[in-house]
């Protein structure tokens, strides 16, 4: 790897108190855990630090991510997960009290929200929110375009274009925005997830820490990084999922580390 890491960053990367990972293509790919993830995550932990799995992913909730990754060996808790659902079910209980919500997700993202309380209806909407639907028809595309087209207020929970697998990247929910775009002529009025402020204040809340204790893991310039950058939180980007060093080279965004996968930061952290 032709990155050259500072001093400087690998010194605040030793006294971060709190590790947020990403999971698809950071942690793992699919359903395949990334050599040396195991070992990172107990090394940070038996370190008396903590690890918090910060996803953008909203076609699954926290307790699919508690029992993917017990199934992996990693024996997390439900407090050690947050996803851009979750941070957009808070957001629509502050800012929306109360309102009926169409909703384009799957049944998880459904089931998160009826869990938060919000009132989900297929017709009249007060407001329109977009997911990563991995069960969409073009029924539900159809009705989700009209409702925007009317103008009506259009949430995301996140932006990312392609969701990483072992065999290669299936569309998120960027690409279904893009498509939705292109047939309303709208885009997103607030988008929750990284790298946007809304999941950043859910995720300080959850770890009780200042943005300066913190280090952020993750394999996407435009969200992971991203998040660091804006939130002045220390950003590593692992070179495990979407971005290559070339994506990093030419990215305006640009990282505090660059390391090809979460365990080469063992060693950098004296950590064994």
């Amino acid at each position: 790897m032709r990155f050259i890491n500072s001093p400087e960053a690998v010194e605040r990367l030793r006294k971060a108190r709190c590790f947020v990972l990403d999971m698809d293509g950071t942690f793992y790919l699919d359903t395949t855990i990334i050599p040396g993830s195991l070992e990172f995550y107990h090394a940070v932990i038996n370190s008396g630090r903590q690890i918090l799995f910060l996803t953008n992913n909203s076609s699954h909730d926290a307790a699919h991510y508690v029992n993917r990754l017990r199934g992996m060996g990693v024996p997390v808790t439900p407090e050690q997960i947050y996803t851009s659902g979750m941070a957009t079910c808070q957001y629509l209980n502050r800012v929306y009290p109360g309102a009926r919500v169409f909703l384009m997700g799957n049944h998880f993202l459904r089931e998160e929200f009826s869990r938060y309380g919000i009132h989900l209806v297929e017709e009249k909407p007060d407001l329109v929110v977009a997911g990563f639907d991995t069960e969409l028809t073009y029924d539900k595309l159809v009705k989700t375009c009209d409702y925007i087209r009317g103008g009506l207020p259009y949430i995301a929970t996140h932006p990312d274009y392609n969701c990483p697998t072992s065999t290669g990247f299936i569309p998120d929910l960027g690409a279904m925005m893009a498509l939705i775009q292109a047939s309303t002529g709208r885009s997103a009025d607030y988008i929750v997830g990284k790298p946007h402020e809304e999941i950043v204040r859910g995720m300080l809340e959850m770890t009780g820490l200042e943005p300066e204790s913190l280090c952020i893991c993750g394999d996407r310039l435009y969200t992971d990084v991203a998040t660091g950058v804006n939130a002045g939180i220390l950003s590593v980007c692992v070179l495990s999922g979407e971005s290559t060093e070339a994506d990093v080279e030419a990215s305006p965004i640009k990282p505090d580390l660059v390391v090809e996968r979460l365990y080469s930061l063992n060693a950098m952290m004296g950590l064994s």
